[in-house]
């Protein structure tokens, strides 16, 4: 999409039943990984099932601006020919991230030990995003980087000649911190250590090891530790992207809150560091069966049952937060429909999202008739079986606030809007498609 475009509003309004099945897009986390690594690997990266939205694409772009041959060959289907560890070239133009901080954050790992430079730019949310906590580290290694006020986009790094091993504790729960070391480690000499305090989501150690990296994780007195090997060969591997569990939040949670619903959500990522929001519901009392439960691409998949029943409020504990991160907005709205005052703890990181997250949906459901609390780390809503609905919403550039509303618009009793759904192409192209063709009113 363009980030400069006209603003879009949408509006969603009361549904009959949500039938049928749900085919939602690739893993937009995995999506970006394997064009990354596809690109720092020797030989021919063959990947199906690619995320095609914007963030994903900008990933590309920056992919064949490094130097690698990155060709769509289908539908999902795209070949990267990399130019291994340390292989990338300097770039002509400035590497424009677009909404995606996992994009910006990972590339920006990708090349800071290799001696070149490149300059990094976004849009305007990301713009306002940190990026302090990627580039300290990566400074660590030994390239120089120079930053707007606050350590803001627009960024340009020298990406270091004689880099150093890294072993750094992450101060924050974050994939993209760990996987933007975990990049720059590997065309630095000996082991990069990354060390959490909670584990946060995965892809990047289990891709490192398909891909021929040597690395490991254990968990110590100290916490979660990951090592990587620096300079290993990467080898060219098929890539089987699955399905997002992110994007299947909004047609599965649409079907929990539209009465008479009942739908298949299949191929869906069951990754344990991606999975929070699933343990919440089934905690919340939702219908949802897990079917055909297999591994694709070195991901546990399954296929979803979801239908529509009684939901009752809980207490979110903060050390599932990781592991939910993306979707306490979706879950916010489903607990406006429970019984009782759902409490999202640990949910401090939403604030630094594509918009403070916490407060675009307090004030967003408040609007809509529903009671919020909120403390800096802390979201509480209280559901009362039903929402009254019917204001506008303002989505602040962010996809996952504007999908949010759009769900809640079809089990309200009067419609909602947003301000502008055009962000939603960044990680869901289809949204509206797939949602009409369920039986949603929405658009």
């Amino acid at each position: 999409m363009s980030h400069s475009a006209e603003p879009r509003p949408m509006t969603a309004k009361r549904s009959g039943p949500l039938t049928g099945t749900a085919q939602v897009p690739g893993d937009k986390s995995i999506s970006h990984r394997a064009l990354i690594l596809g690109a720092m690997s020797v030989g021919e990266t063959r990947i199906t099932g690619l995320l095609e939205g914007q963030d994903v694409l900008d990933t590309a772009k920056a992919m064949a601006a490094f130097g690698a041959q990155v060709e769509r060959t289908g539908p999902g289907e795209w070949v990267v020919n990399g130019v291994g560890v340390g292989g990338f070239s300097e770039p002509e133009g400035v590497i424009d991230c677009g909404n995606s901080g996992t994009g910006v954050r990972l590339i920006m790992g990708a090349m800071a030990t290799t001696p070149i430079t490149a300059t990094f730019a976004g849009d305007a949310s990301l713009s306002r995003r940190p990026m302090a906590r990627v580039t300290d580290p990566l400074a660590e290694f030994g390239a120089c980087i120079t930053t707007r006020e606050g350590g803001r986009l627009p960024i340009t790094i020298q990406g270091a000649a004689d880099p150093v091993p890294l072993r750094y504790r992450t101060p924050v729960a974050s994939a993209q911190i760990k996987s933007a070391i975990l990049l720059a480690g590997l065309n630095a000499p000996g082991d990069t250590v990354v060390i959490e305090a909670e584990p946060t989501r995965d892809h990047s150690e289990r891709m490192l090891a398909g891909f021929g990296a040597t690395i490991t994780t254990e968990t110590t007195d100290e916490g979660h530790v990951i090592t990587l090997t620096g300079r290993p060969e990467l080898r060219a591997q098929p890539v089987a992207v699955p399905r997002d569990p992110s994007s299947a939040a909004f047609p599965v949670a649409a079907a929990l809150i539209v009465p008479g619903s009942e739908i298949r959500v299949p191929g869906v990522s069951r990754n344990p560091t991606r999975d929070g929001l699933y343990v919440t519901l089934l905690e919340m009392g939702a219908d949802i069966r897990f079917e055909n439960q297999r591994e694709e691409g070195g991901e546990p998949v399954a296929d979803l049952v979801v239908r529509h029943g009684p939901l009752k409020g809980v207490s979110v504990p903060a050390e599932r937060a990781a592991s939910m991160i993306d979707e306490f907005p979706i879950l916010s709205v489903i607990a406006a429909f429970a019984e009782g005052a759902t409490v999202m703890n640990g949910v401090a990181e939403l604030r630094v999202k594509e918009s403070d997250r916490i407060d675009a949906m307090a004030r967003g459901l408040e609007a809509n008739g529903v009671r919020v609390e909120e403390t800096r780390d802390s979201m509480t809503v209280h559901g009362a079986g039903s929402v009254p609905g019917g204001a506008v919403a303002v989505t602040h550039l962010d996809h996952r606030i504007a999908m949010s509303f759009m769900v809640l618009g079809l089990a309200a009793d009067a419609p909602v809007s947003v301000d502008d759904g055009s962000p939603i192409a960044t990680s869901f192209p289809d949204f509206l498609p797939l949602m009409q063709g369920l039986g949603g009113d929405l658009g």
